[in-house]
């Protein structure tokens, strides 16, 4: 509401709805084939030009038309005052943060890093019945089918000798023009008090082989190529030994609350 309020001096949730209606009312009967068809569809062109345009088209590096349209679901219109992006009844972060969990998750388990699996992979392989495998799918099987498209990520941290930068955990920046997509500035994770703040600026862009994979790129295309992969995870000489789960083997978006959910059911799938 406070947006909607912002954009049209709206007060009340009828009046934001009735709005909307009227935004959406040349769109209604529109059956959306990609982004912004389904935003026009959801919203109208108002939001879709200062929300929604600029921001997915910054973070997946291509023009909305050619972006799948189920993304735009993950931005539920809300008509309430509440600013938190999410809607869930119970929402919260891990205590000291991911890294505090991941430690205590690892706690008496060998780990070894910088090193790369496929160096070594049949070597690692025999360490034990089972290998679970969380990189990217197609790297696996040699992308013998062609590779799939990721979109990337790099951040940039900086301390300020200021008590708080921005008053908030997270900011998102919708427009086309600023190179970076949101701002985090971690302090107000936890409430800290301290008399400086420390922000970081994600920036989006494309994948190659010298940075890290964040986010599948689930169009038709691709996702056609994930099923061949994905068939034979399930049909190679050696499917049994290995188990394929995360955002990369399993070429989807996962929140952190979907990841969680995820593993744990795979667990039960495979060892309870």
């Amino acid at each position: 509401m406070n947006t909607f309020y912002q954009l049209w001096g709206v007060t009340t949730p009828q009046q934001a709805k009735d709005k909307i209606a009227a935004e959406r009312a040349p769109y209604n009967d529109l059956e959306p084939q990609n982004l912004e068809e389904q935003a026009l569809f959801l919203g109208g062109q108002d939001l879709y030009e200062k929300l929604i345009k600029g921001y997915t088209e910054k973070q997946w590096g291509r023009p909305a038309t050619q972006i799948p349209a189920f993304i735009i679901k993950r931005l539920p219109f809300r008509f309430t005052f509440d600013n938190n992006y999410f809607n869930d009844t119970y929402q919260g972060i891990p205590v000291g943060g991911y890294n505090a969990l991941t430690d205590a998750l690892l706690e008496g388990v060998e780990v070894i890093t910088g090193i790369n699996y496929f160096d070594k992979a049949d070597d690692y392989n025999q360490l034990a019945d089972k290998v679970l495998y969380t990189g990217k799918i197609d790297e696996f099987f040699d992308c013998q089918f062609g590779a799939l498209e990721y979109r990337s990520l790099h951040f940039e941290t900086e301390i300020l000798e200021q008590e708080s930068y921005q008053g908030n955990a997270v900011v998102n920046y919708t427009e086309r023009e600023v190179p970076y997509t949101r701002i985090l500035e971690h302090k107000h994770f936890e409430f800290g008090t301290s008399n400086k703040t420390v922000i970081t600026k994600e920036y989006p862009h494309e994948f190659s082989k010298d940075n890290e994979p964040y986010y599948p790129i689930n169009d038709d295309t691709n996702n056609a190529l994930f099923a061949k992969y994905q068939e034979l995870s399930k049909t190679a000489p050696y499917a049994d030994k290995f188990i394929f789960g995360g955002r990369l083997a399993n070429y989807k978006y996962y929140d952190m609350d979907d990841t969680i959910e995820a593993a744990l059911a795979l667990t039960t799938q495979e060892f309870v």
